[in-house]
């Protein structure tokens, strides 16, 4: 069968091959050239078979998503999305309008509630999520997904015997997640896949070509996983990763290409289960009592050694959930243990992972490019709970609060960072995560524009181990996002406002059109 080419003239192409370039040239699924417009091959005498006019727009690398939760992104699209609610009373009558909606057997689930910036932090009771669900069982992930509020339904006898349970029907730890596996797994299968589309399609339409689904006990069951890497060719390309200990071969059984994931060393800041050195300042216990509270660390440094191991006997990429400083001491001690076993080069090699790594100091950056770590992380994690008077200040206080994420540390010595979302944690927003990377509450952490875009991008790439992608060079992949600007990367950034993809390419296949180029 022949290749089609195509030739794409008359716009802006982001490409360090010519920054004079107006066009490129797509041959089936491989950028053929690229440069001005003068100088672009013809229908008569370079084999052009197609010829799209973009009008002045902006050509640049599509974007990948380091980290996202595909079934959990749709049903939040889908249905109950409690992102917007400012109050106790704002929840339940979202509930309540929801549950209507719903068979009187169905369990209600929401997501993407956020206390800390209510005037009254007071959440909903079980008894309250009760009444406005109409007597259905009520799950409502927190923003973090690492707790929840739910129904009494739900609070049965096993929750009440397990490590993280309270009456009030706030959970964490291991009662979050026996809770949460009984929500989810009322989500029939047509649902799952259902919400996976409206989830890639949805990234597709963002101009992003791949996704990383990070699953795992805990987080999502091994039929979910498995679905999300099975959309086919024409949504964006799902890199699986499953975060499940000592369980590299399984992992590749599963289809996934590292071990990796939301293998949890520790929990979240929002939901005070990250792990801290030093206690957080706004610990309190079911009564509402101030107490010592550092947060849990889920594994040893023994069980991280184990496990990197492990990977490395298999060929396989290992990463860990790390956000505290204590749990990334604890995976960075584990890892000089694996080292000790296999030697540091074949660590090097296996370009490891950590999730979010937000509190670390310089000796830990400094163990981070020892073992040549990758750090997945999540900007808009700063722009939305960082500075002096966030979530992260009222959990840690405004110094460790603005020591957090430190993205410009991470990148001034050549840390490979690639970049995310967590969505539904947070939105799926390239263009807003970049942003949010520019412009950190606390300056030194700032990187530039192009070294974000490339983070969002070719760093997406790389942390799967695939380093021809992500730039627009002759010979390498043609998978790119054409915007409806005229402006280059760095003056998009330096707005407020996000193009709009136009097309998303994946490797010359269009996964979103949104319009039809003449």
């Amino acid at each position: 069968m022949s290749r089609m080419r195509t030739l794409f003239r008359g716009g802006r192409v982001h490409t360090p091959a010519d920054p004079s370039a107006t066009a490129l040239l797509v041959d089936g699924d491989t950028i053929a050239w690229l440069g001005p417009d003068a100088d672009a091959p013809t229908r008569a005498g370079g084999g052009v078979d197609r010829v799209v006019d973009l009008d002045g727009a902006l050509v640049t690398p599509a974007f990948v998503d380091a980290h996202v939760h595909t079934t959990a992104t749709g049903l939040t699209l889908r249905g109950l999305n409690l992102a917007g609610t400012r109050s106790r009373q704002q929840v339940l009558d979202a509930v309540a309008a929801h549950a209507a909606t719903l068979p009187p057997d169905a369990i209600v689930i929401g997501h993407g509630w956020d206390e800390s910036g209510w005037a009254d932090q007071t959440t909903p009771s079980a008894v309250e999520l009760d009444r406005a669900g109409g007597g259905r069982a009520v799950y409502l992930s927190r923003t973090c997904v690492h707790a929840a509020l739910v129904s009494s339904k739900l609070l049965t006898d096993a929750v009440k015997v397990t490590a993280g349970y309270d009456s009030s029907g706030w959970l964490r730890r291991d009662a979050h997640h026996l809770v949460r596996e009984v929500a989810y797994g009322s989500v029939s299968r047509a649902q799952i896949v259902d919400a996976q589309r409206a989830a890639l399609t949805h990234a597709a339409s963002l101009g992003i070509a791949s996704v990383h689904e990070c699953g795992g006990p805990g987080t999502s069951g091994e039929d979910d996983f498995v679905a999300a890497m099975s959309h086919g060719l024409w949504l964006p390309e799902v890199y699986g990763l499953w975060g499940e200990p000592n369980a590299a071969a399984k992992a590749k059984e599963l289809g996934a290409v590292g071990a990796a994931g939301d293998l949890y060393a520790d929990g979240a800041l929002g939901a005070r289960t990250a792990h801290l050195s030093s206690a957080y300042l706004d610990g309190r216990d079911e009564r509402g009592q101030r107490v010592d509270e550092h947060g849990h660390g889920y594994l040893t440094a023994g069980q991280v050694t184990e496990h990197v191991v492990d990977c490395v006997r298999h060929g396989m990429q290992g990463g860990f959930h790390a956000i505290g400083d204590q749990a990334i001491v604890t995976v960075l001690d584990g890892f000089a243990g694996a080292a000790k076993q296999v030697g540091v080069e074949r660590i090097r090699a296996g370009r490891h992972r950590i999730e979010h790594v937000e509190l670390l100091d310089k000796q830990a950056i400094a163990r981070l490019v020892d073992f040549g770590i990758v750090a997945s992380v999540q900007p808009a994690f700063d722009r939305l709970w960082g500075g002096e008077r966030g979530m992260y200040a009222q959990r840690l206080g405004k110094a460790r609060s603005l020591a957090s994420n430190p993205i410009g540390a991470l990148a001034g010595v050549g840390v490979l960072l690639a970049f995310g979302s967590d969505s539904p944690v947070t939105d799926l927003d390239p263009w807003g995560s970049c942003r949010a990377a520019m412009r950190h509450h606390n300056p030194v952490q700032r990187i530039g524009a192009k070294a974000a875009f490339a983070a969002h991008t070719r760093g997406g790439w790389r942390a799967v181990g695939i380093d021809d992608e992500g730039v627009l060079n002759p010979g390498w992949s043609a998978t790119f996002a054409v915007w409806d600007t005229a402006d280059d990367i760095s003056e998009v950034l330096h707005t407020d406002s996000n193009p709009q993809a136009r097309v998303t390419v994946l490797r010359g296949r269009p996964i979103h059109s949104r319009q039809e180029p003449r």
